[in-house]
């Protein structure tokens, strides 16, 4: 924290400074085990009167109260930090705002400061309920206060600081970026993948920060950076009648952050907000005028990114509580924690479609289920008879799995469109496995006909050469304390097909198929065609395939939400009659049926550097059809290039009997132009809803929607109907809304 100041009765020499420095921290020793003690977030303050000889050391009267401030030893960095030592930011501080407390010594790992006597506001009003009128007022003046403290009286700062001091977009910017580096990158490998279960990707932060726009310059001023009821102290007598404490977070920058973190940690009630924003205004327009410039307009960026950074420490203490308490009523708190965190920040991060209450519950239990100290194999679960017990993979494996998948690093947590997959070691097992569990905020519109593991199974007792997973066991997963509400969460275990070294992540060919790769998926597809489907879709490969694919995709128009297929028709789009008819014009050759992946994009394929060069998961969407149609929809579900499209094309043909590929020259571009036309559809109301904007692959195709509904309806011959459609971008708050 600093080098300790000197008092003026220790300043003669080096022997009167070891003595202060002994005393001190004599008294510290003291403090830790005895006072009155309050608990922040990352301090305990001891208050307990000064005694001799520190009294007479520090200039004090014996007896004298003093707060004794000591870093809690289980705080994780959840905040953002611009200096790192609060005592020289309060020494700064008190040359202008004599309110704060004084730091009358500071060592490693302790600050001993002047004490604030009176009542903590949290003390006096709860969150959520109302500040009486004359406190709003006071609260105003302290922010009008501390906003006129100008740079030269504070210590240097940082290297990345915008250089120019009324640069409102770039703080923005720099807070977002000093969020992600200070919160999420230290916590990620702890938490990255409870954050993942949660829809929360990687590099969130970051995208929030490309987004910020362009705001108001205001002049730069002092930030408390933390003003919530707990940090606020109303004086039992005197003036002046309201101090602050705990500085550690202050900064230097835009003063309409400091009132949005203010505005969100007090919690106001609603009917508050604009008294408490009209207060703020009245207050530091008297004092510094352009400070209020843009208020109306720039608030809610700063308000979306209070929410937007307090999401991340929101689920990091809702998780650490379950580590000392994992009863029904903490998991409870914790998960009411984290549903309102992530309702808070959905718009803000984008992160589509929000898990549920019950999906997160889910997601905490296992999480906590995990804790260290808990006892192997805690998780109870119920297997499903359709998969039968494996002697490579016993139950008992299944029971360790479960149990080390709530604790799994990020780097082994993926999150897509319809799975939640975490990748495990289990001891005693020669090989990796994946847990996967179905997201239960799930709006796909395509539907899925055949069961994944069914299909699995048919592969592997084929033994066809299909480079997929194997599937190990089926089954519920329960908690055994009957206190918990957590019931019937369905999982699957498949064998993992990623690289051996489980710290990397998986590869995938996002920028296309290599020539080999492309060989060797044709031949995994010729390979598909011996597959017995019968076992798995006994009335599967009737002729017509084209005329039943046109049917679901009519089918899929018409579920379409209301919302979503009004803004389909504002840009030109067919309604289902409509598009019906136009699916009639097309004729395609019947050609003998074979099982089908369904949904080759690119995060389906993994590479390999031991056996295949790719292997297919997620089979979800497996269904009986026509196998020109598979590698049609491949390559328009990845960036293919002309000449892998040949390549492919020209081997499929050798690969194939001439019953799987006849007259199939004049038949694909019919199936690519009916996947342009659903991709139009579908990622329209992937638009609308949020839905699953957290998987990659979606994130892919709605970033690029606009080509996509320029080839649609071009394709439909409606590429004369050209209209704006701001529906397109994420919804924004209005001006001045919370």
């Amino acid at each position: 924290m600093g080098a300790p100041p000197v008092p003026r009765a220790a300043a003669g020499g080096h022997a009167d400074r070891v003595r202060t420095n002994a005393a001190v921290r004599a008294f510290v020793a003291r403090a830790a085990t005895a006072g009155e003690v309050s608990a922040g977030f990352h301090h305990r303050n001891h208050v307990l009167p000064l005694i001799e000889p520190l009294a007479g050391l520090l200039g004090r009267a014996p007896g004298t109260l003093v707060t004794v401030r000591l870093p809690r030893a289980d705080v994780v960095p959840v905040v953002i930090r611009t200096w790192e030592s609060e005592p020289e930011v309060l020494r700064a501080v008190r040359h202008v705002l004599r309110q704060v407390p004084e730091c009358l010594a500071a060592g490693d790992g302790y600050a001993v400061h002047s004490h604030v006597d009176g009542t903590v506001l949290a003390e006096v009003c709860g969150p959520g309920k109302p500040v009486d009128g004359p406190l709003l007022k006071d609260l105003a003046e302290l922010l009008a206060a501390i906003v006129q403290v100008r740079g030269g009286a504070l210590p240097p700062l940082p290297a990345h600081w915008p250089r120019n001091h009324t640069d409102s977009q770039g703080f923005l910017r720099a807070l977002a970026h000093l969020a992600d580096r200070q919160i999420c990158r230290p916590n990620w490998r702890r938490y990255g993948g409870l954050f993942t279960a949660l829809g929360v990707p990687e590099d969130a932060l970051l995208r929030f920060a490309d987004r910020v726009p362009a705001l108001t310059r205001r002049p730069y001023g002092l930030l408390h950076g933390d003003l919530h009821r707990g940090n606020l102290v109303v004086p039992t007598a005197g003036e002046p009648p309201l101090h602050c404490v705990d500085w550690e977070l202050a900064s230097y920058g835009d003063p309409l952050h400091d009132l949005a973190v203010h505005l969100v940690r007090m919690r106001y009630p609603d009917h508050q907000w604009n008294e408490v924003v009209d207060g703020w205004a009245d207050a530091v327009r008297r004092v510094r005028p352009a400070a209020v410039a843009g208020l109306g307009r720039d608030l809610r960026h700063y308000l979306a990114f209070e929410h937007a950074q307090s999401l991340y420490a929101d689920v990091i203490r809702a998780a650490r509580s379950l580590e000392h308490s994992f009863d029904r009523a903490s998991l409870e708190r914790a998960t009411e924690t984290v549903r309102d965190a992530l309702q808070a920040a959905t718009e803000p991060l984008r992160l589509g479609r929000v898990p549920g209450e019950r999906e997160i519950e889910r997601i905490l239990f296992r999480r906590g289920a995990s804790r260290p100290g808990r006892r192997p194999r805690s998780i109870g679960w119920a297997p499903d008879r359709r998969v039968p017990e494996r002697w490579d993979f016993p139950h008992s494996a299944v029971a360790d799995a479960l149990f080390l998948e709530g604790a799994a690093p990020a780097e082994r947590v993926f999150k897509g469109a319809a799975h939640l997959s975490t990748v495990i070691r289990v001891p005693d097992t020669d090989f990796p496995v994946v847990v996967r569990r179905e997201v239960t905020v799930l709006l796909r519109r395509e539907r899925s006909f055949l069961s994944e593991h069914a299909v699995l199974g048919a592969i592997e007792r084929s033994g066809v050469p299909v480079a997929a997973p194997r599937v190990l066991a089926l089954g519920r997963s329960h908690a055994t304390d009957p206190g918990h509400r957590y019931r019937g969460d369905r999982f699957a275990v498949h064998t993992y097909e990623g690289a051996r070294d489980l710290g990397r992540r998986p590869e995938h060919p996002v920028h296309g198929l290599r020539p080999h790769e492309a060989d060797c998926l044709v031949d995994q597809l010729a390979a598909l065609t011996e597959v017995d489907y019968a076992q798995i879709d006994p009335v599967g490969g009737r002729p017509g395939f084209y005329g039943w694919l046109s049917d679901q995709l009519v089918g899929l128009v018409a579920g379409l939400p209301k919302e979503s297929q009004q803004l389909a028709r504002f840009l030109g789009l067919p309604d289902a009659p409509r598009l019906r008819e136009i699916l009639a014009r097309h004729h395609v050759t019947d050609r003998d049926p074979a099982l089908l992946h369904g949904d080759l994009n690119p995060w389906n394929l993994v590479r390999r550097d031991d056996g295949p060069a790719l292997t297919l998961i997620d089979w979800e969407m497996a269904v009986v059809g026509d196998p020109l149609y598979e590698l049609v929809r491949h390559m328009h579900l990845t960036p293919t290039r002309p000449e892998i499209r040949d390549r492919l094309f020209r081997r499929w043909e050798a690969r194939l009997a001439e019953r799987f590929t006849r007259n199939w020259q004049q038949d694909w571009r019919v199936y690519r132009w009916i996947e342009i036309v659903r991709s139009a559809y579908v990622d329209l109301d992937r638009l609308v809803t949020g839905a699953s904007l957290d998987a990659p692959n979606v994130r892919r195709a709605v970033e690029s929607y606009a080509m996509t509904l320029a080839a649609a309806t071009a394709s439909l011959g409606l590429s004369s109907r050209r209209r704006a459609a701001p529906h397109l971008a994420w919804p924004t708050l209005p001006d001045g809304a919370a």
